[in-house]
């Protein structure tokens, strides 16, 4: 079986052209949903923000939040324009949220203003001073996020196009850290070519249809959400799947009634059982 050679901006475009009218996302925690069309858009529109910024090919742009439709929209933002996402990891505290957006170099960094106990806001501000290469910040849910959409006004469609055009399947697009048991974190960095056959691979070996729903349950910074988000359309049988994100723990029952796919570690499975969630 060949590989796919394409970037995952060509190959999200191609799926727009086939499935703008299917259903591309759903956010359960907020039920707010969009089509391929919709969402192919709304990844334009952040990703002529980013250019507008000045992020470009190879520059680190960190994503530091739980699982929202802001994280998706970036990840494939970030590699429509050719700059390496680096996950973090939401449960990081200060010295190792320094580490890693120093290890890596994020110049711009999107998150989410809390989680659980966690002040972001405040923890960034701790550490920011420490962080030279940090530029930028972008708080999810807050003005912030509006202006990065707003800054798309000064970047034509036909820019963001000819620099798309520039890029390679081999450019690296991810670096997702390791969990650091021994020592600090490792970055390991991922293609284009990685991410994307890897998604392909998934969905032609459960054998994905269009009328599949994927309920995805796992955190998006860790590589088996980051990875399985990238729902790959199936060229020769022309099927793809739906994603479904949510944050919280709550609802179970009502979030996996309607998909026809689950990708969870075995520790969901254990969870839901003790709480009785599914029977």
């Amino acid at each position: 079986m060949p590989l796919l050679g394409e970037t995952i901006g060509a190959n999200l475009r191609r799926t727009v052209a086939q499935y703008g009218d299917r259903e591309a996302l759903v956010e359960m925690q907020s039920g707010r949903r969009w089509t391929y069309a919709e969402f192919g858009a709304e990844v334009d529109l952040v990703s002529r923000g980013l250019l507008a910024r000045g992020i470009g090919k190879g520059d680190r742009v960190g994503i530091w939040a739980p699982n929202c439709a802001e994280w998706v929209i970036t990840q494939y933002a970030t590699a429509t324009v050719g700059a390496i996402l680096v996950n973090i990891n939401p449960a990081y505290r200060t010295h190792e949220l320094a580490y890693a957006l120093n290890q890596s170099g994020v110049r711009l960094l999107v998150s989410a203003t809390e989680f659980k106990t966690s002040d972001y806001r405040a923890m960034v501000e701790e550490v920011r001073l420490d962080c030279p290469a940090l530029e930028e910040l972008v708080y999810i849910g807050t003005g912030d996020w509006d202006s990065l959409r707003e800054a798309a006004a000064g970047v034509p469609i036909a820019e963001l196009h000819r620099r798309a055009a520039e890029l390679s399947f081999d450019d690296p697009i991810n670096i997702q850290y390791t969990s650091g048991t021994t020592g600090f974190p490792k970055g390991a960095t991922l293609s284009h070519h990685n991410i994307l056959n890897n998604g392909y691979f998934v969905t032609e070996t459960i054998a994905f249809t269009a009328d599949d729903r994927l309920c995805l349950p796992v955190p998006l910074y860790h590589w088996n959400g980051n990875l399985r988000n990238q729902k790959s359309p199936r060229p020769r049988r022309g099927d793809t799947g739906c994603a479904v994100t949510f944050g919280d723990d709550a609802g179970w029952r009502r979030r996996v009634a309607g998909s026809s796919r689950l990708h969870p570690y075995p520790y969901y499975f254990s969870t839901w059982v003790r709480g009785k969630e599914v029977g």
